[in-house]
Order: structure tokens, then sequence, then C-alpha cells
């Protein structure tokens, strides 16, 4: 058994990796629990900037996401939690005949890429609410991608999503996640203690609130094959973002 001074120490520095990691996200805004929709809603006008000059990789795993997407035409993509698209601006340069449906809290995200993108809303089905209730089918898509909006949320959550994507993909669909991951196993338990704790002392016991739970890659890589795709390999990594490619 570690020493206690030495726990005190370790525990020091994973608090103070964790608050580094939070600040990049949340900018000097505070780090109390926030209702997830009215946190993106309030900052759909800096979210853009914020994304691609404060999160370490941005510029490079929009491009690298839009890269694993099939080619072809009529090709149908579902996007969970799209904020303002910003994937979609990449996927687009690609290949502009793709179909989306897009799903997001924050209405406001959403405005922003219809704004953007006026000459394909032919081609874009966008929908408020959370991806976790929303029906998405079976076998509709040729890929899904998510792209850092899962890390929010637990094992039982994901692993239930998950099975909703693999019956939403077409046969050989493939499933992009391209996330913050926690770096070590003991970084993620501190995160979701301190989710814990905080839920505890606020009293809240349900609903999407903005706080940064990262799971491993190598836990991630687990739930992937516990929901039923068949390969799962990690394909891009740019400091605490990480791409992985699943296959249905």
């Amino acid at each position: 058994m570690a020493h206690p001074f030495l726990r005190t120490i370790f525990e020091v520095v994973i608090t103070l990796y964790m608050l580094h990691n939070l600040y990049k996200v949340l900018g000097d805004d505070e780090m109390d629990l926030e209702e997830m929709s009215s946190f993106f809603n309030k900052r759909v006008n800096e979210y853009e900037e914020h994304m691609m000059n404060n999160v370490g990789g941005a510029n490079q795993y929009y491009i690298e996401t839009a890269k694993l997407i099939p080619r072809g035409k009529e090709i149908n993509i579902l996007d969970l939690g799209c904020g303002t698209g910003l994937e979609l601006d990449e996927i687009f340069k690609i290949n502009n005949t793709v179909r989306v449906t897009g799903i997001d809290l924050a209405e406001n995200m959403l405005r922003k890429i219809k704004e953007k993108h006026k000459d394909k809303l032919d081609r874009l089905t966008l929908i408020v609410g959370d991806y976790f209730s929303c029906d998405i089918g079976e076998k509709v898509f040729d890929a899904a991608l998510s792209v850092e909006t899962l890390h929010h949320f637990n094992h039982e959550q994901k692993i239930k999503l998950y099975k909703k994507i693999v019956r939403s993909l077409k046969d050989n669909g493939v499933y992009i996640e391209a996330d913050y991951m926690a770096p070590n196993q003991d970084y993620e338990d501190h995160c979701f203690n301190e989710n814990k704790r905080i839920r505890l002392e606020l009293g809240i016991k349900d609903g999407f609130y903005h706080y940064d739970t990262p799971c491993t890659v190598e836990n991630q890589i687990k739930m992937l094959y516990k929901s039923g795709f068949k390969s799962v390999e990690k394909v891009f990594k740019a400091e605490n973002t990480v791409i992985l490619l699943a296959k249905k």
C-alpha cells in the first residue's frame, strides 16, 4: 500500500491535471454544474472560436473525422451532439451530397448550422433533443459520429447509446467517435467521483449537466465491443482527444 503522503501528492497532481483540462473547456466561466442545453445555448457565439483556439488538436481532429466518412453519393450520416457543425463543415468539403441527421440539446447551436449551410437545408434534418431518447431507427445510416460530446456520460449511458447506434447503422456501417479521453484509470475514477460528489452536494439526481467525465481509451474500446461492434481501432490522437473507428 502506498504511503499516505504519496497518496496525497498523487491526488493533488490528478486534481490539478483535471482542473487544467476543465479550464480549457470552460474558459473563464465557473465550474459549477450547469444544465447542458443552457450551457451551450449561452455560448453559441463564442463556441467555434473557443474550440479551435483552446482545445488541443481541434484543427486536426475535425478534418480527420471527416476523412473517415464513407465516400459515395447519397451517404446518410448521423451526427450525435452536432453542436454548430464544425465536423460537418469539413465533411461537406469532401462530399457535399451527404445527408445528415443531427441531434443536439442546444437549439441555438442547430440554428448556427442552418445559417452556415443555407444551401444544404434539404440535406439536413436537425433535431432538438437528447440522443439517448431520440428514435434513430434501424439500418438507416452509413455512418454515425460523435465529436467532443460523450465525455459527459457514464459507462451505462454510453453502452445503451452504442447499442442504439449499432441498430441504426446499415450492414458494414461505421461509427466514429472523436472525444476527450482520460489518460489513465485513476484520472477517470477521480472525474466520476468528483461529479458524484458535486451532484450530491447540490442535490442533483438526474438530468444532463455539463461536467467532464472522460473514460480511458481502453474502457471506451471495451464498451464499443460490448455494445455489438465487430471491430474497434484507435486511428488518431492529438493531446487529450482520441478518434476511435468502430465497424458494425
